[in-house]
């Protein structure tokens, strides 16, 4: 599917500018190469992680380091390389769909590929030198080698660049000496390989280091006890001691100074790829709980006949199907967006990490989200299964505690929500998103005598899609009065906005389900896509609900009298539907299908 440059949207700007359903990939739009790479992944999951589940679970971090090293076997850790250093060189729409069809086995997997894949290995790809490139890249695409990512301190969290590891310049120059301690590091004890961040002198900023780890000659390396964790078991994590650790000069990653750039790069990728890396395991708990629902019988009724049941069963598929939607639209974006530039002349290198960094707020919104969901679908898959839940001798429990750190790692779904907002905000003041055009045009609208004519909403979508501009009203209209009034202070406003980020997320991932399920109705048909247009009305009418909730306590929080007034009038007609859809049908219809089929069936 060829995208032509005018339809390639700008990072943000799915916010003030219509998209047309035609112009979003779906998981509909596979090709044949995407498809085996699905199919070849999956039957490498069911062969080699799931199987062995209690393994993992068993915390035996051998396993882990075993299965890493069969998945370099058959190449999945070398989608994203390009072929020049060993790798296939697959688009990042091929990355994001590696990644979400072998991280449902296990947490413990998951965590030891996206760790080593994404901020393990992307880093010197995307800023490596060719040296650095030609000499470490093959061997980590492989499997030879595994990478770890070293950012994290005891007193470095989310603020990352306040780390106190430092790295000291040797008299003649040609090496550094890195002193300090990391915590929660992924791979630690298997890796060959880490990225370190540490600090020259009293530089602003923190750099980056490749540092090689061999166990027989550590180098003033130490590690720490294998962390015992409340989920991803079989992960490895480790603190990381150094200790004078020596390293040539020429392994410093980039400039000096730039190490907080490419942390937040790296971590730009690893946000969609941990997105995506929650998918299947949503899709697997769906059909484990369903599968449960349909054998389990009280009161001589299968559980997945009442309606408490249904649902469960409804929105788990709604959210699932709606995490799909986004993740595959906001990837094939980062695509086109990286073809543009390579074909504008830029290098790989280059095209790459600007393709990624121009959608990093749909990259923050789909972090949260998704890990979001992902932790209520095992949550309900628990209820779902009741006491046996709450069994170690049930895979829900599991899959609970495993979801549990994807709303924290890869920065925390807080840090995530203010980011998405704040990065908004400075793509606006850089003129690369309009919203005070925009905003203002929600103003005026708000100051003038609103349309009292019954629209004609029966194409389909059409209410959906006048909603969806409506939430959009919503979002312009609060974010454009909390920036006249609190200017560059509003990052001191957190829960204001994070209550912003959530109508913003909600916009996102309602939309990109609307537009995936129009393309596919238009193609295939109303009747073959009538559970998908469920889901996709269901998802739209819960984020109406949140967008209410979330804009009423951001206007109340910072405007009074006629201002507030105004814009609670605002907030009701623009979360108003003329024409309410029937929830409880909605679930039915969604519930009877996967019910039938018993598993996630879209």
């Amino acid at each position: 599917m060829e995208t032509k440059d005018k339809d390639i949207l700008r990072g943000g700007q799915f916010l003030v500018k219509e998209t047309n359903c035609e112009d979003v990939f779906t998981p509909e739009d596979f090709s044949e190469e995407q498809t085996m790479m699905k199919e070849s992944v999956q039957e490498f999951n069911d062969r080699e992680i799931i199987p062995h589940k209690n393994r993992f679970e068993a915390k035996d971090f051998a396993l882990t380091e075993e299965v890493m090293k069969k998945a370099g076997d058959m190449g999945f850790l070398s989608v994203a390389v390009p072929e020049e250093y060993g790798g296939m060189g697959m688009g990042f729409v091929s990355t994001v769909l590696t990644c979400d069809y072998i991280s449902s086995g296990t947490g413990s997997f998951s965590t030891a590929f996206g760790a080593h894949t994404g901020i393990g290995t992307m880093p010197i790809t995307l800023y490596g030198t060719e040296e650095q490139k030609q000499k470490y890249v093959p061997k980590l695409a492989s499997g030879e080698w595994f990478g770890a990512y070293c950012l994290t301190e005891p007193g470095a969290g989310s603020d990352a660049n306040s780390g106190k590891t430092t790295a000291t310049l040797s008299e003649d120059g040609k090496s550094y000496k890195i002193n300090g301690q990391k915590m929660w590091i992924s791979n630690a004890g298997f890796c060959r390989l880490m990225i370190v961040f540490a600090r020259i002198e009293d530089d602003k900023n923190i750099t980056g280091f490749i540092v090689e780890y061999d166990k027989e000659n550590p180098n003033g390396i130490t590690l720490g006890e294998e962390e015992h964790k409340l989920g991803i078991r079989a992960s490895s994590t480790r603190q990381v001691f150094f200790s004078d650790t020596v390293i040539p000069a020429e392994n410093m990653l980039a400039g000096r100074g730039e190490g907080f750039k490419i942390a937040m790069n790296a971590l730009n990728i690893g946000r969609i790829k941990l997105a995506a890396a929650c998918l299947d395991s949503q899709r697997r708990i769906l059909t484990t709980a369903v599968k449960y629902a349909n054998e389990r019988k009280q009161f001589d009724t299968r559980i997945s006949d009442f309606g408490a049941i249904k649902i469960k069963i409804a929105e788990m598929a709604a959210n699932a199907y709606a995490g799909e939607s986004a993740t595959y639209r906001a990837s094939k974006n980062i695509e086109d967006r990286i073809a543009m530039r390579q074909a504008a002349g830029n290098t790989h290198q280059e095209s790459e990490l600007k393709g990624v960094e121009e959608y990093a707020i749909e990259c923050s919104i789909l972090k949260v989200a998704v890990s979001e969901d992902v932790q209520n679908a095992a949550d309900e898959g628990i209820q779902i299964f009741g006491g046996m839940g709450f069994s170690e001798e049930t895979p829900m429990e599991a899959a609970w505690r495993d979801a549990r750190i994807a709303r924290i790692y890869e920065g925390t779904n807080e840090i995530n929500r203010m980011l998405c907002v704040g990065m908004l905000v400075k793509k606006a003041m850089k003129g690369h998103v309009d919203l005070l055009g925009p905003a203002q045009a929600v103003q005026d609208e708000l100051m003038g005598i609103p349309s009292f004519d019954t629209p004609d909403y029966s194409e389909l979508f059409s209410e959906e899609k006048e909603m969806i501009k409506k939430l959009k009203k919503t979002f312009l209209m609060v974010a454009g009065a909390a920036v006249q009034k609190f200017g560059p202070d509003l990052e001191e406003h957190q829960q204001l906005l994070i209550a912003a980020a959530d109508i913003l997320i909600e916009i996102y991932m309602a939309e990109s389900t609307i537009l995936r399920t129009e393309k596919n109705a238009k193609r295939f048909g109303e009747e073959a896509q009538s559970v998908q247009i469920a889901m996709a009305k269901l998802y739209l009418y819960q984020a109406v609900d949140i967008v209410e909730g979330k804009g009423k306590e951001s206007i109340i929080s910072f405007a009074e009298g006629d201002e507030q007034r105004m814009m609670l009038m605002g907030l009701k007609r623009f979360t108003k539907y003329t024409n309410f859809p029937d929830i409880v049908d909605l679930r039915k219809e969604i519930a009877e299908k996967v019910k039938a089929e018993g598993k996630y069936c879209f």
